[in-house]
């Protein structure tokens, strides 16, 4: 017997119920009747599919109707912020400006720090190098187009934000501009910390792991764990500006001047600045004694020396707010001076030497599927020259981010940070490459009949030159 569960009477009868198979006269009848009902409900619902589909705007409309709104709200915010500014008494805009500065830029170099890394799983994908087993992750991790689509609201999200900050302290709403910031502040840090699936929870967890593995090296050093840690400390001056930020919020400093005192709590001197600047670099320090402890190898011992370089430049560039004049033109200047040069110089050598394979570093760019992008990178001279270069200069100007005393300069500070993170950039295609390297050539070497136990396994996870 024949009954369709999609044409039902209320009863719950069938619609075809009197055309049963068995009952005299019924056999040719329901031949005819079903294959012409079928055919009219399949060619109904071909129609309504083909109709839906041509009432649904183009791919290339819609993308170029989301690139206009883009134009138009950047314009809008342009436009608002501008006339914000000039809204202002002369006298305190430029320490207004500093000051809405100070809370934005962390987040503005976060959000550009999201846009590379979705550059850099661009070019993994396309590469014939596997970042999903370097980082040992698995199928759900986010892809480049999820990490884009995340940076993409950053985009909108924090320069609307600064906005209407500068928007309503300009037209006499201080309270509701302070809220701007700490309203900002507070939605990033909960949907960081979000427990439920939403907001790619496994990818939240993992990178929460992962800082806590950073801040507290009680086991074996992972790749993730210091390839984390070495981009942390490209944002050391993000940090330091994101604890001024919540310092004033805190004490109910924002869009207020009781800040401007320098020695105040949240002032320009105060000793929490280079306390938070050194933190990375002591986590990695500690990666690298932790690495020690586990391999004794000595080139981690010579890592952590170069770590540990880092730390005069950030202390002694802070006792200029603590000493006399004088002493700091003729003793700490100058000795701040030669650990910087010192710092430059010896993290330069180590990425050159270590951190990156010279002899095949540009791989990465050898697509599976060959473009003119990739065809203009992968094998030219030309990228070696660029990438020892840049390499150079920006280590030898990134310690200017390091320089307490040189925080007053906040655009000059802003463009050498975000220099560095470019930086960071190019360094994580080299340092990934030489990575695969290490992973092939340990693979080839592995006789077929050599199956590790799971101890051995356990050492392999830490077997990383940091």
């Amino acid at each position: 017997m024949f009954e369709s569960h999609h044409l039902r009477k209320p009863t719950g009868k069938s619609a075809f119920s009197g055309l049963v198979a068995g009952e005299p006269g019924n056999s040719v009848q329901e031949s005819y009747v079903f294959p012409m009902v079928l055919g009219d409900m399949k060619g109904t619902t071909n129609s309504l599919t083909h109709t839906a589909a041509a009432m649904m705007p183009s791919p290339i409309f819609i993308w170029r109707f989301q690139v206009t709104l883009f134009l138009v709200w950047g314009f809008s915010c342009c436009k608002i912020g501008w006339d914000s500014v000039m809204r202002m008494n002369s006298d305190l805009r430029d320490l207004f400006l500093y000051e809405a500065f100070l809370y934005y830029n962390p987040l503005l170099l976060v959000t550009m720090m999201v846009w590379l890394w979705g550059v850099c799983l661009w070019v993994f994908s396309q590469s014939t190098i596997s970042y999903v087993k370097i980082f040992d992750i698995d199928q759900n991790h986010l892809t480049h187009r999820e990490i884009w689509k995340c940076s993409t609201w950053l985009t909108i999200i924090v320069p609307t934000s600064m906005t209407a900050y500068l928007y309503l302290y300009s037209h006499g709403e201080v309270s509701l501009a302070a809220s701007q910031p700490v309203i900002l502040y507070i939605a990033f840090a909960l949907v960081l910390v979000f427990p439920f699936d939403i907001f790619y929870l496994s990818s939240r967890y993992f990178f929460l792991k992962t800082l806590w593995r950073i801040a507290f090296p009680l086991q074996p050093i992972s790749f993730p764990d210091f390839f984390l840690a070495d981009i942390l400390t490209s944002m050391a001056k993000v940090f330091s500006d994101l604890e001024r930020s919540a310092c004033r919020m805190l004490h109910n400093q924002v869009a207020t001047i009781a800040w401007f005192e320098a020695d105040s709590i949240c002032g320009s001197h105060s000793v929490a600045i280079p306390l938070v600047l050194v933190i990375p670099y002591i986590w990695r320090l500690m990666q690298c004694l932790r690495q020690y402890k586990d391999t004794k190898e000595k080139t981690t011992l010579f890592n952590a020396l170069k770590y540990s370089t880092a730390v005069p430049v950030i202390f002694l560039s802070a006792l200029k707010y603590h000493v006399l004049p004088d002493r700091w033109t003729y003793v700490y200047h100058p000795l701040w001076l030669i650990s910087s040069f010192v710092n430059s110089l010896y993290s330069f050598y180590w990425d050159v030497t270590r951190d990156w394979d010279l002899s095949v570093f540009t791989r990465i760019f050898k697509f599976n599927k060959p473009t003119w992008w990739s065809d203009l990178l992968y094998g030219q001279n030309w990228v070696y020259y660029w990438v020892i270069g840049s390499n150079l200069i920006l280590r030898c100007t990134w310690t200017y981010k390091l320089s307490a005393h040189l925080r007053h300069n906040y655009l000059t500070v802003f463009t050498i940070t975000a220099l560095e993170m470019l930086r960071r950039f190019q360094w994580i295609f080299f340092r990934v490459e030489n990575e695969w390297n290490k992973i092939s050539k340990s693979s080839i070497q592995l006789p077929m009949t050599d199956i590790p136990n799971e101890d051995e396994k356990l050492v392999d996870l830490s077997d990383h030159t940091v």
